[in-house]
C-alpha cells in the first residue's frame, strides 16, 4: 500500500518523544528542525496536561495546536486553551468510586491542577516532570467539577487491566479509558482519544489525515494510528501496539523518533 508524501507528523510525547528520563534529546530537536526546513508541520498529542507540553513546543518551535489529556484539549503553544472535552459529572463520580473500591491510587486534573491526595506514589516525581507543575493535595475529590481526566495508578498490571474493563463496562461510551502506560489507567471524555484528537490537529494544520504520521507507543495511541495515513510504533512498544503500525522504529532511549522522521518521512535514510 502507498502512502501519501507526508504533511504533518503528531507524535506522543511519553514513551515515544521523550526518553524515559523525560529528557528531550538534542538530536530529536535536531530532527524536528529538520522536518520545519521539509516543509512538513509537526506537533505533538499526549496524555499529559496543557503545562507538561509547552516546554516541549517552545523547544521544538512548535506553534500548535498541541493535543492535551489524549486530544480531548486543543492549546496553542503559549497554553491558551482553543477548545475542551470534559467529563460528564456523573461520570466522573461514577469512575471514581470504582477507582476508590479498587484501592487504586487516583489523580484528578480539573482546573488546570493536578489534584492528588498525596505524594507516596512512587510515579508523583515523574509526574511532576511530565505535567511541569505540582500536586495540589486534597482530603477526597468530592466537589470538584470541570474534570478534565481521571487517572487509576497501580502497579498491579493486570489488576488495572481488570479495573479497566469494569469501568468501560459501567460508563460505556461516556468516557474514553485507556492506559497511556501499563500502570496509568486515563478516563478522559468520549471525544477526549488520539483518533478525534490527531483528526482535530490535522483539519487545524489543513492537512487530510491521508497525508499525516502518527508515531507512539500504547494503546491509546492506536485510535490515531488507526486514523493517520503513516503509522509508526516506537520500538519498546507492546507487541499488539507495533503489529497495528505500518513501521516499528527504535525505542525511545535510542532516538526511535528522529529514526523515524529520517527513514519514512523525510526518506533521507533506507528503511529498516
Amino acid at each position: 500500500m502507498s502512502v501519501l508524501p507526508i504533511k504533518l507528523l503528531v507524535s506522543d510525547v511519553d514513551g515515544t518523544l521523550v526518553r524515559g528520563d523525560k529528557t528531550l534529546s538534542q538530536v530529536t530537536i535536531d530532527a524536528f528542525g529538520r522536518l520545519r526546513t521539509a516543509g512538513i508541520t509537526a506537533t505533538l498529542i499526549s496524555a499529559r496536561p496543557p503545562s507538561g507540553m509547552l516546554r516541549l513546543a517552545k523547544a521544538l518551535d512548535i506553534p500548535g495546536p498541541l493535543g492535551a489529556f489524549n486530544g480531548g484539549t486543543l492549546i496553542d503553544a503559549s497554553g491558551a486553551v482553543l477548545s475542551a472535552q470534559r467529563l460528564e459529572p456523573d461520570v466522573a463520580t461514577t469512575s471514581l468510586a470504582l477507582l476508590e473500591a479498587a484501592g487504586v491510587d487516583i489523580w484528578l486534573f480539573a482546573h488546570g491542577l493536578w489534584y492528588s491526595r498525596d505524594t507516596r506514589n512512587i510515579h508523583t516525581d515523574h509526574e511532576r516532570l511530565a505535567a511541569d507543575t505540582e500536586p495540589t493535595l486534597v482530603a477526597d475529590f468530592s466537589g470538584l467539577d470541570r474534570v478534565d481526566k481521571i487517572v487509576a495508578i497501580s502497579e498491579d498490571h493486570a489488576g488495572l487491566a481488570r479495573l479497566e474493563a469494569k469501568v468501560i463496562a459501567a460508563v460505556g461510551e461516556r468516557a474514553t479509558v485507556a492506559r497511556s502506560q501499563p500502570y496509568y489507567l486515563d478516563i478522559t471524555a468520549p471525544a477526549a482519544n488520539k483518533g478525534d484528537g490527531i483528526a482535530a490537529v490535522a483539519k487545524a494544520a489543513g492537512v487530510s489525515l491521508a497525508e499525516t504520521a502518527a508515531i507512539g507507543d500504547m494503546a491509546n495511541d492506536l485510535p490515531m494510528f488507526a486514523r493517520a495515513g503513516l503509522a509508526i510504533a516506537m520500538g519498546q512498544a507492546p507487541e499488539h501496539v507495533r503489529a497495528a503500525a505500518r513501521f516499528v522504529t527504535a525505542s525511545n532511549d535510542d532516538d526511535g523518533v528522529s529514526r523515524a522522521i529520517d527513514r519514512y518521512i523525510l526518506r533521507t535514510e533506507a528503511p529498516a
